[in-house]
């Protein structure tokens, strides 16, 4: 029988929270992620359009972390179905805006599906969960759907963009083609068989029928409606809020839930702590420096390279990265970086205890049933 080193008995229940590993530092393909990143920012600066550049820019953002994900043994398949998934998200999410119940059921889904897919390979999952995201943050901008269509693409261009680069800088070109190659054919060959076959429709109603005995059989399924359960919650607080950056309440929920009690309240701390630091050493630099839309492009993309570099490394640490860069770059828009970092820190406070609060009325009620079925022998 295996034993567990001592070490890792000494790391301790929250070892993540002052745990930094740095063999996971990466210094050139932060690198490359973030010249996708800036070009798009300081193109849209360049322009006149600094609005447009930042929502290019928050694609090509998410795309690059992808570089670090596998889907069938391909680093292309995940920034390509993530791309794919962004664009229908922000669509979405613009479409049905943060007003309505509507907002609360359809984010609700997203986090059920992204917490089922959890029991998928990584690269799948990850992939899920940027698709939530992305409908929650597309939620705050509700629009017709030529506006939405407007967002979707520029996402779609900043994601692509990002790809682009990346393939060409990690020689991927080949990889590449031959990714979207496989997309055009599967593509073509699903509506080819839709069309010629006439039971189609009803094997997707046998697998609806179905539909409830394969999700019981999923082991991340009851993870899933404890998700499903805390995204609702979470979603409508951000509507009654009716705050534009309530979107980070949902956002934030999802990103911290995880199964095990100690991991989410590990990532919970963490995540606010790296907020609230993020938020002011923002607003310092906010204070001290000239809000030109070349200087915010600039410091934007310097934290997006930190952020890249530290994902991996202390989820803390990358928070803290993360959050500097999400004020320099709303900032591009003329908000007011101080008022973003506030909000953003009082919206993560809010969802971080969202998801710890129905993690631990699920230990609750698991332990309740556990005391009964013992009684009851």
């Amino acid at each position: 029988m295996a034993t567990v080193p001592n070490s890792a008995v000494r790391r301790g229940y929250l070892a993540d929270i002052y745990t930094f590993d740095w063999n996971q530092f990466r210094f050139s393909t932060s690198l490359i992620g973030m010249v996708a990143v800036g070009c798009c920012l300081f193109i849209g600066a360049l322009v006149g359009h600094p609005s447009a550049g930042l929502i290019a820019g928050g694609g090509a953002f998410t795309i690059g972390f992808g570089i670090n994900q596998r889907i069938a043994d391909s680093r292309l398949w995940p920034m390509l179905a993530a791309t794919g998934a962004m664009f229908l998200s922000t669509l979405i999410g613009m479409l049905i805006g943060h007003h309505g119940v509507l907002l609360v059921l359809t984010a609700s889904l997203w986090g059920f599906v992204y917490a089922i897919l959890t029991a998928r390979a990584a690269g799948v999952s990850w992939v899920g969960q940027q698709a939530a995201i992305t409908l929650f943050v597309s939620s705050a901008f509700p629009a017709n759907l030529h506006g939405a269509l407007m967002r979707a693409l520029l996402i779609l261009a900043g994601g692509m963009l990002q790809i682009l680069i990346t393939s060409v800088c990690l020689r991927l070109l080949p990889e590449l083609a031959s990714d979207l190659s496989a997309i055009a054919e599967a593509g073509s060959e699903e509506i080819g068989g839709l069309l010629s076959s006439g039971r189609a429709r009803y094997r997707a109603y046998l697998r609806l029928r179905t539909l409830p005995d394969a999700l019981l059989k999923i082991p991340t399924f009851p993870f899933a409606l404890r998700m499903l359960l805390t995204i609702a919650i979470a979603a409508e607080v951000y509507r009654y809020l009716d705050v534009q950056s309530g979107y980070w309440i949902p956002m934030t929920a999802l990103l911290v839930l995880k199964p095990a009690f100690s991991e989410t309240l590990a990532r919970a701390l963490l995540r606010v702590g790296g907020t609230l630091a993020g938020a002011v050493i923002g607003t310092i630099f906010l204070v001290h420096i000239h809000p030109n839309p070349l200087y915010l492009a600039g410091l934007a993309t310097f934290f997006a390279f930190w952020a890249y570099t530290t994902n991996t490394v202390n989820y803390g640490l990358y928070t803290l990265f993360l959050t500097s860069y999400i004020v320099f770059l709303l900032s591009l828009n003329a908000l007011p970086g101080p008022v973003i970092a506030y909000r953003r820190a009082y919206c993560t406070v809010a969802g971080g205890v969202i998801a710890l609060v129905i993690h631990l009325d699920a230990i609750r009620r698991l332990r309740k049933r556990e005391r009964a079925a013992v009684l009851s022998e």
